[in-house]
Order: C-alpha cells, then structure tokens, then sequence
C-alpha cells in the first residue's frame, strides 16, 4: 500500500492499462475483464484486476497532466512490480493527415514540460515507446483490422491557452497529435526499467476544432481500448 494506492503486493497484473478517468477504468473493468474485482480506490482513482482472453489485467486511472500520471506510474512500477503499461486517452489531432475519431498510437513524445529536462540533468531526453510494445501494437492491430496512426505526439501541460506559435511548430514537425501524459510516462519507464506504451484517440481537432458525437467518439474509444488489450494478450507471446 502507498499513500496513493490501497492495494496489497500482488493485487496488480504485470500489465496495467491506465486512462486517466476512473469512472473510463470501471467502464473498461466491467466491459471487457472477467473477474475483474477493485483492488484500489484511493481518492476515487479505481484500480481493477481480472482477466482478458485467458491473460490476467489490470486496469487503473492515472489522472490528467505531468504530475498526476508520474505518481502513479512510479508507484506502480516500484512499489507493486508492473512490467507493462499502456495509456488508453484521448488527445487533439494536429497533422492534417489525422481526423477526430482516429486512432493514434505514440512511437514518442516531444514537451513543453520541464519535468523531463528535471530528471535528465538539464538535457533533452528522447521519450520514446518500448520497442516490443509498439511491435505487439502493430501487429494487434493487423489482427484486429483497427486503422490507426503511428507517428510522434506531443505533451503538453496547457489544455486551455496554449502558446500561439505551438501548432505552427507541432505542424511543421508533422506531430500526428497533442495530449498531456505520455512524455512522462515513457520517461519514468526508462528510468525505471519498465515498459510503456501510449495509445490515444482524437476526440478534437486542434485546427478545425471540429465536433465529434458522443456515439462516433464511443466507437472509437472502444476501438482504442481494444487495442490495447488485445496488445496486452501478446505480450511475451
């Protein structure tokens, strides 16, 4: 138990899929795990653990930004030993070849955070996925026929106002999207010897900020959340 997480040595699966909503952790839970019983709820962040296609799962809410997502990722790899996890959340599509509704998955995360420059001495570390996890990604993805974009995104720690030259640059870099965790994520997984993997869905255009419907967006959701968990089936396969 840690003063973040309730749960006992063991309640975890080696892989842990990570929204940042709780209540999107509990949908996940109830939606695709058998068995699946709550192993923490410390401050309402729920942390679930069942099984998915004969592979034993763990789901668990990291929060929104940087410093949420750091606490629980360090906790969960230092203090209950996970070897696997993958971010399922929502991003702004920036490239104009991606559409809202689309599915991304992040081979690496540039920042406007300091965080990362914190723990690499000042220097620009590189955030980038684990190598097995995004080649079990692709080929679920294969398998389960699911379109979805492979390319660099950015982290970000404004959601609202954010700096008027930073689309034009994230254009010119053709960054497929923005959203506000994964540069973190993959860097404490390096650090710590884990592996981390971020798959997102556009639920807005950062250009066009054009709608999506809450029925076109759930269906892609569950494209997004499928993925992952069919990733998670591969692992070590």
């Amino acid at each position: 138990m840690t003063p973040h997480i309730n749960a006992k040595p063991g309640d975890f699966a080696d892989t842990v899929i990570m929204p940042g909503d709780p209540l999107r952790a509990q949908y996940i839970a109830q939606t695709y795990l058998s068995d699946s019983i709550r192993v923490c709820d410390t401050r309402n962040m729920f942390g679930f653990t069942g099984w998915y296609q004969e592979q034993r799962v763990s789901v668990m809410s990291h929060g929104m930004g940087i410093p949420s997502i750091s606490i629980y990722a360090h906790e969960l790899i230092n203090e209950f030993g996970v070897k696997n996890l993958i971010r399922v959340g929502t991003c702004g599509a920036v490239d104009d070849s991606v559409d809202i509704r689309n599915v991304i998955v992040a081979t690496g995360a540039g920042t406007s955070s300091s965080v990362n420059r914190e723990r690499f001495s000042g220097y620009d570390y590189a955030a980038v996925a684990d190598f097995d996890l995004l080649r079990y990604c692709w080929q679920a993805a294969q398998n389960e026929k699911i379109g979805a974009h492979f390319g660099n995104t950015f982290t970000n720690d404004l959601l609202y106002d954010k700096p008027e030259a930073m689309l034009p640059a994230l254009r010119k870099m053709h960054i497929l999207a923005v959203e506000m965790e994964t540069s973190a994520l993959y860097t404490i997984a390096a650090q710590y010897r884990a592996k981390a993997l971020s798959i997102l869905t556009a639920s807005v255009h950062s250009i066009s900020a054009e709608p999506v419907s809450a029925e076109e967006y759930d269906k892609t959701m569950n494209q997004m959340i499928k993925l992952a968990l069919v990733t998670a089936t591969l692992i070590d396969s």
